[in-house]
């Protein structure tokens, strides 16, 4: 896999079960896939919290840009039925352990 050069962590709550989630997840893999630039998405959930959320691992910054910009990315709120808008988090990978 090429090195990423930007993370981007997405967090939320929702009423969803994991079973819909995951089902969710499935509805929605396709549209992932196509994404130009996206090298990686780990679907998370934070038992601690209760919060669910994807890990993204992109190729540039202005590959998320883009997708930051898109209707896929508006379009978690309403998929996931989230409680409030998502939590994002976006930072620059600075070196990676393996290549």
């Amino acid at each position: 896999m090429e090195r990423p050069k930007v993370v981007l962590l997405v967090r939320f709550k929702t009423p969803l079960s994991e079973p819909e989630i995951l089902k969710v997840v499935k509805e929605r893999a396709d549209e992932f896939r196509a994404l130009g630039g996206l090298l990686q998405k780990f679907y998370v959930r934070d038992k601690a919290t209760g919060e669910y959320g994807g890990l993204y691992l992109w190729q540039s910054e202005e590959a998320l840009d883009a997708y930051r910009a898109s209707a896929l990315r508006a379009s978690i709120g309403a998929a996931y039925k989230t409680e409030g808008e998502p939590r994002i988090e976006v930072m620059t990978v600075l070196e990676t352990l393996r290549d």
